[in-house]
């Protein structure tokens, strides 16, 4: 199927969800799951095919750790990633989308190598400029984490600490409910937060990359199948 955008019916399945929270609701929604939320997204990620090939996050939560027990998400997310390792991030619930790119989450080998390219006064001067753009143009900056202070072995004075004290880089755009994304006007919207990050992600490609330690197996199992 073509993407027409997400149908009202959508929001109601989830404003429902965040008010029954339970096996029986969800079991009793599953066929509106499947044909205003789930079906939706995959023609959106077709549109999008050139960033893939995704992977559609999967509904049900991981509660093992968590404080948290419902055990279903209230939106729907999916995540491809190029050859040369920056991530592409889109997500829909009941009160909004969020499109975003980058490196949410770098491992130990992309961390150093991060930290070291930011504190070369040329290269790291680059990203601090590109990121300076690029707020200017509406993206906001987030990562997996973030230090309190300086990482070990640099100043907390340096130039460049608030890039320094982040454990990954991800532009993004958050936008609230609205009509535009009941029509095709998504895809475009989704396409062109990323194409702006395309300099970032240039950037973190060159002096980053991928990263060489094999994948843990708990954050694999988040990932559920198309």
């Amino acid at each position: 199927m073509s993407f027409t955008g997400f149908p009202a019916e959508s929001i109601r399945f989830y404003e429902g969800l965040i008010a029954d929270n339970t096996r029986t609701y969800w079991l009793a929604n599953k066929p509106v799951f499947e044909r205003a939320v789930k079906a939706p997204m995959l023609a959106l990620l077709d549109e999008l095919a050139d960033y893939g090939p995704f992977h559609l996050f999967r509904p049900n939560k991981d509660v093992r750790f968590s404080k948290d027990k419902t055990p279903y998400k209230d939106h729907i997310a999916a995540y491809g990633e190029s050859q040369g390792g920056a991530g592409y991030y889109v997500q829909y619930s009941a009160t909004g989308m969020v499109a975003g790119s980058g490196y949410y989450h770098m491992a130990p080998d992309q961390l150093d190598r991060f930290r070291d390219a930011l504190d070369r006064d040329v290269v790291g001067a680059e990203i601090a400029s590109i990121t300076e753009d690029l707020r200017s143009k509406g993206l906001d900056f987030a990562a997996i984490s973030a230090l309190k202070t300086a990482p070990r072995g640099y100043p907390r004075d340096h130039p460049r600490i608030d890039l320094l004290r982040l454990k990954g880089l991800a532009g993004a755009r958050s936008w609230k409910t609205a009509k535009w994304m009941q029509t095709k006007a998504v895809v475009d919207r989704v396409r062109e937060t990323w194409e702006a990050t395309a300099p970032m992600n240039e950037w973190l490609d060159a002096h980053v990359g991928p990263s060489t330690i094999a994948p843990d197996e708990n954050e694999l199992a988040r990932l559920g199948p198309r």
